[in-house]
């Protein structure tokens, strides 16, 4: 009777530490499961943020390179309205001196014809 309750007892025994050894790799399995998907979603989020600040850069850089563009295109026009304002106010000049010469010829003329 008692070596029979005493082999009971150790199959009890044996039987609730592997239900407790099953119910601890359970529960570390379960935490190392948890803590993969923590760490995905903080690499994913973190993915995510760098995309977010690649595209945000890239329009930046785009904007940067119209806003240089434009400004070009402004100096460019500034340059060019000024060598045609140049242009036109030489031309101007050799008109002027073109009229003084002819009024000049036109006293040698007239010395010469009174």
């Amino acid at each position: 009777m008692r070596e029979r309750e005493r082999r009971e007892r150790r199959e009890r025994e044996r039987r609730e530490e592997r239900e407790r050894e099953r119910g601890e790799r359970e529960r570390r399995r379960e935490g190392e499961e948890r803590e993969r998907e923590k760490e995905e979603r903080e690499e994913r989020e973190r993915r995510e943020r760098e995309r977010e600040r690649e595209k945000r850069e890239k329009e930046e850089s785009r904007e940067e390179r119209e806003r240089e563009k434009r400004e070009r295109a402004r100096e460019r026009e500034r340059g060019e309205r000024g060598e045609r304002e140049r242009r036109e106010e030489r031309e101007r000049e050799r008109e002027r001196e073109r009229e003084r010469e002819e009024k000049r010829r036109e006293r040698t003329r007239e010395r010469e014809r009174g």
